[in-house]
């Protein structure tokens, strides 16, 4: 092999990762759209106490999605992402088996809940409880199509399910009540699921789950317990400030995270491919993995600086614009709202590389840390500062939560050397 052909074959590869990223950034785009416009949409049609019901359904989903999503994806992203397509799709099948599973049996709890409450909420989580199943199923297709590195098709599978929205929120809008909203919401999502499995040509394998959660718990219940904690942290954190502090302290840090969104989707849609890439990098050039993780974190962390020195410049009159009353105080946390940001980026690397690795154990304490440092960052900057020592707080939080994943993926990566990584399961 000349060099000249070595250079063309890494620009090539380089160009297939790229583009890989742009899938994972456009299908992200997609998500926050539709769900901007769901809200939206609810919120101006049936006014703030039904779409405060609609919001406690729509939370419930996104707690038993991160269940799902450790169970059942993400296993799949780190042992299914490049590997031959027959492996891919027998782990493919059993992963939304998985998915579907833990949808029928948590939304059979909500039914039961939901007739047991009545009242406006008892409804709404009743269809809850019945569209589960189709909103994990289109989820976990999205995880699979981007651990197959074709992230093409899952930008697809949502855009299938935003053109599914339009008319069934019509038609809920014409009902009027929320548990319509919440079946229309769900019901677009079972049409993206079915259509998902024309594009993968695989079929649910319901009955594998079982096998799935068996083989692959050694990951499965870390990364559950990781994703909830996640989230568990931003609630505790929230609920603590507004103890502490006041409910429009939420407010204002509320307005902060509004104003770092578009980045935040930039993050989330990064954080579709990003395991899959580091994965593919392991099995391909491990020796590469480092630098790639470096290069991945140290990129987002400066483009979170680069947007928060962009806010700064923002004209208050643009500002009031955006937020309303809400900016003048929202603006007093764009630094270490941003830095926050900054430091969460710069984890995200390596926490790629150790789920890439495999290294479940690893992660787990990296996000239990994290996540305790957030809310003791979080709510001991509320006691001493306020609305800005709380923000200041989770800035210094999510550096030294980033500091520990980092030095948990060094200390992997000379692991590496003498345990080798599992090696794709097929049945």
């Amino acid at each position: 092999m000349t060099p000249m052909t070595t250079a063309r074959e890494q620009r090539t590869a380089k160009r297939a990762v790229v583009g890989r990223l742009s899938w994972g950034l456009a299908d992200q785009a997609a998500s926050s759209m539709t769900n901007f416009a769901v809200g939206i949409y609810v919120a101006r049609t049936l006014g703030v106490t039904a779409f405060g019901v609609f919001s406690l359904a729509w939370l419930t989903y996104g707690v038993v999605l991160n269940v799902a999503r450790g169970l059942a994806t993400d296993p799949l992203v780190v042992r299914f992402s490049g590997v031959p397509d027959a492996s891919w799709r027998a782990g493919a099948a059993r992963s939304s088996g998985t998915a579907l599973g833990v949808g029928a049996v948590i939304g059979a709890a909500c039914l039961v809940v939901g007739l047991g409450l009545g009242d406006r909420v008892g409804p709404a989580f009743v269809c809850l409880g019945v569209v589960l199943p189709g909103l994990l199923l289109q989820d976990a297709w999205r995880y699979a199509f981007f651990a197959a590195g074709t992230g093409r098709k899952a930008f697809v599978n949502d855009l299938v399910w935003g053109v599914a929205l339009v008319p069934a929120m019509v038609v809920a809008a014409g009902v009027g009540s929320v548990a319509a909203f919440v079946l229309a919401w769900g019901a677009s999502a079972a049409v993206a699921a079915v259509y998902g499995c024309l594009q993968s040509g695989v079929r649910p394998q319901l009955a594998g789950a079982r096998a799935w959660l068996r083989e692959h718990r050694d990951l499965g219940y870390r990364y559950l317990v990781e994703n909830v904690s996640l989230s568990g942290a931003s609630q505790l954190r929230a609920y603590g400030l507004g103890a502490i502090v006041g409910v429009g302290a939420v407010g204002a840090v509320r307005g902060a995270e509004l104003l770092l969104g578009p980045f935040l989707a930039v993050l989330m849609g990064l954080s579709l491919v990003t395991v899959a890439e580091a994965a593919r990098v392991l099995r391909q050039a491990p020796d590469r993995l480092g630098r790639f993780c470096f290069l991945l974190g140290g990129g987002q962390a400066a483009a979170a600086l680069l947007w928060g020195a962009a806010l700064l410049l923002m004209p208050d009159r643009l500002g009031e614009l955006v937020l309303g009353d809400v900016w003048h105080s929202a603006a007093q946390l764009i630094v270490p709202a941003a830095l926050g940001v900054a430091g969460a980026g710069l984890g995200t690397g390596a926490a790629a590389g150790l789920r890439a690795l495999a290294a479940a154990r690893r992660s787990l304490r990296c996000q239990l840390f994290a996540s305790a440092c957030y809310v003791g960052g979080g709510l001991g900057g509320a006691a001493a500062g306020g609305t800005v020592g709380s923000a200041w707080g989770v800035a210094a939080a999510t550096v030294c939560g980033s500091a520990v994943w980092w030095l948990q993926l060094r200390s992997a990566l000379r692991e590496r050397h003498q345990i080798p990584i599992p090696e794709v399961r097929t049945p």
